[in-house]
């Protein structure tokens, strides 16, 4: 019986170890959320992203919901190319931040609209999506007051 016991601390041991090691080689950097790295092929249309009458309802309460899907229809391109830090790609399935304003997500989301907006601001600063995505890395999106839109 002691014997057993003490196989299975050495194996719990063993096991502590190996998830504390492993956990050196990771890199959560490393763990970037989904975006393309260029921009869309002409090749097939995307979904696109709502506007018009799609954007009232009980989704629209606010006028910086609207506000935010009407700039980023105006840089979709930039968009696509961008990674959205509310992790949907995982949740989602998204494959961009773009893939939030394809539908409801965007207007549901703070972070996503924070991020759409700061997406639209810094393309009309002239920055690149490359630019911008490093900002989006660095969390520069969160000054963002959605209120005052």
């Amino acid at each position: 019986m002691r014997s057993l016991n003490r196989r299975a601390w050495l194996g719990l041991a063993a096991v502590g170890i190996t998830g504390a090691s492993y956990a050196q080689w990771s890199n959560p950097a490393d763990d970037v959320p989904a975006y393309h790295s260029s921009a869309p092929l002409k090749v097939s249309a995307l979904p696109p992203i709502l506007a018009g009458a799609k954007l009232t309802g009980d989704n629209f309460r606010y006028p910086w919901q609207v506000h935010v899907y009407q700039q980023v229809a105006k840089v979709g391109d930039v968009v696509y190319q961008l990674p959205c830090n509310c992790r949907c790609d995982r949740a989602l399935g998204h494959t961009s931040l773009r893939s939030c304003f394809e539908t409801l997500h965007g207007a549901e989301c703070s972070t996503c609209a924070k991020e759409g907006l700061f997406a639209y601001e810094q393309t009309k600063l002239g920055k690149s999506p490359t630019e911008i995505r490093a900002a989006i890395a660095r969390h520069e999106y969160e000054s963002i007051d959605l209120g005052r839109q």
